[in-house]
C-alpha cells in the first residue's frame, strides 16, 4: 500500500491547521483570531531571520526565547507576551498531540510575569445612577428603540455580572422571564445559571417589545439584535464596548469605562455587601476561586480609603 501523504510541515500551514482545530472545539472567535496573529507575528520573525518560510520540525526553544526578546524589545506589554507564548505552547501541543512531533519546545520557555493591576470600580451610588441616566422615561423620538436595547444591556452587564462576550452570545430561549433566570454560556461554552432583578426584569419586557417590532427573521434567535447592510444581525461585542463609552462619557464624563468595569462593579458591591465568595464565584462562572479573590483586594482598598478619609488617627 502507498504511505499516507504527510502534512505541510510549513508553520504557515500548521499553524492553519490548528486554528481550525480550535474553531472545531468551539473556542471564541476572539481567541482563534488572536492565536492567528500571534502566530503570524512568530512566522514573520523566523521567516525574517532565516530568510526562507520556517519548518515547524526545525524550531527550537531558543528560536522561541529569541522571539520573545524580539517581541519584548518592541515595548509589548507582558501580558501580550504571555499571550504569545501561550500561542505557541498550544500550537506545539496540537503539534505534539495530533502530527507526531516529539516535543514542544514552547513548554519550558519562562512565562512573563503579568503584574496584579486591579482595575478601577465605580461605587454602588455611581453604578445605579450610570445606569439610571440611559433613559428616555417620558420621551418618544426615533432614539427610543435604542435607547430601551441599551438600558437592558446596563442592566445585564451591572445586574447580573455577565461578560460582553456572554451578553452578545444571548439567546431569546435563555431567559426564563417567569422565575428571573438567564442561562449563560461562559468560557469554553461552559454554561451556568445567573439570576436578573426586577429593574432588569422592566427593561427586558421593553426590549422584547421593542424587537418584536423591529421584525427580525423567526429563525432569529439572538437577543441583541440590529440591522446591517439590509439584513438582521447579532450585535458584537465591539458594538456593546461603544455603547457603554458612549454613555459613560456622555452621562459619568469618563470615557474609560467599558463592559466589563460594570462587572467589576458587580461583583465588588456583592461581596461589599456582604454577599459569599463562593456564591460571587458561581455567579461570575469563574473556574477558580483565586480568580475571584481579586475582588477581596479590591474591598480592601476601599476600605483603606474610607478608613483614611474618615478616621481621625489614619
Amino acid at each position: 500500500m502507498p504511505a499516507e501523504p504527510q502534512p505541510d510541515r510549513s508553520l504557515a500551514a500548521a499553524a492553519q491547521r490548528f486554528l481550525a482545530s480550535l474553531s472545531l472545539r468551539d473556542v471564541s472567535e476572539s481567541t482563534v483570531l488572536n492565536y492567528g496573529k500571534d502566530l503570524a507575528q512568530f512566522a514573520d520573525f523566523l521567516a525574517g531571520q532565516d530568510g526562507h518560510p520556517p519548518v515547524v520540525d526545525k524550531i527550537t526553544r531558543l528560536r522561541i526565547r529569541e522571539f520573545m526578546a524580539d517581541q519584548h524589545s518592541r515595548g509589548l506589554t507582558q501580558a501580550t507576551l504571555a499571550r504569545r507564548l501561550s500561542a505557541l505552547r498550544a500550537f506545539f501541543d496540537y503539534l505534539v498531540r495530533e502530527e507526531g512531533l516529539p516535543s514542544n519546545p514552547a513548554r519550558t520557555v519562562s512565562t512573563p510575569k503579568i503584574p496584579r493591576k486591579l482595575p478601577p470600580v465605580m461605587n454602588a451610588e455611581d453604578a445605579n445612577r450610570l445606569v439610571d441616566q440611559v433613559s428616555y422615561e417620558g420621551k418618544r423620538d426615533r432614539f427610543e428603540d435604542k435607547v430601551l436595547r441599551d438600558r437592558l444591556i446596563f442592566e445585564l452587564l451591572y445586574g447580573a455580572g455577565l461578560r460582553v462576550s456572554e451578553l452578545v452570545g444571548l439567546d431569546v430561549d435563555d431567559l426564563d422571564t417567569r422565575e428571573r433566570w438567564i442561562r449563560v454560556r461562559g468560557k469554553g461554552r461552559k454554561e451556568r445559571q445567573v439570576p436578573y432583578g426586577a429593574r432588569a426584569g422592566e427593561a427586558l419586557d421593553r426590549y422584547m417589545a421593542v424587537r418584536a417590532r423591529l421584525g427580525p427573521p423567526k429563525d432569529m434567535r439572538a437577543l441583541f439584535v440590529h440591522r446591517w447592510g439590509g439584513a438582521f444581525r447579532r450585535l458584537t461585542a465591539r458594538s456593546v464596548g461603544s455603547i457603554v463609552k458612549k454613555y459613560a462619557q456622555a452621562c459619568a464624563g469618563d470615557p474609560s469605562l467599558h463592559p466589563h468595569s460594570l462587572r467589576h462593579a458587580f461583583a465588588t458591591h456583592l461581596l461589599s455587601e456582604g454577599a459569599d465568595l463562593r456564591a460571587i464565584q458561581e455567579l461570575l462562572g469563574h473556574a477558580s476561586l483565586s480568580t475571584t479573590q481579586r475582588y477581596t483586594q479590591l474591598s480592601m482598598q476601599q476600605l483603606m480609603k474610607v478608613y483614611d478619609a474618615s478616621h481621625p488617627k489614619a
